[in-house]
């Protein structure tokens, strides 16, 4: 898809600076998945804040090893 953007020129200076890409296109494409994942991995985070993992009482790591083997 192409995308016209107004986007201050030192901004994209940094994003092909550390997105090190082979070009600009590259560059935009990395920061821009590299931002998904991390709000994808805060989104998450704050689920399990909300509603945090329990392990069963009985639950051990031998009986969980037990049955992958």
């Amino acid at each position: 898809m192409k995308v016209t953007a107004i986007i201050p020129e030192e901004l994209i200076k940094e994003v092909h600076h550390y997105g090190r890409g082979k070009n600009l296109t590259q560059s935009l494409r990395i920061a821009l998945l590299e931002w998904v994942a991390l709000k994808k991995l805060r989104e998450l985070n704050e689920e399990i804040r909300k509603n945090p993992i329990e392990f069963e009482d009985e639950f051990s790591a031998e009986k969980v090893r037990g049955l992958t083997r």
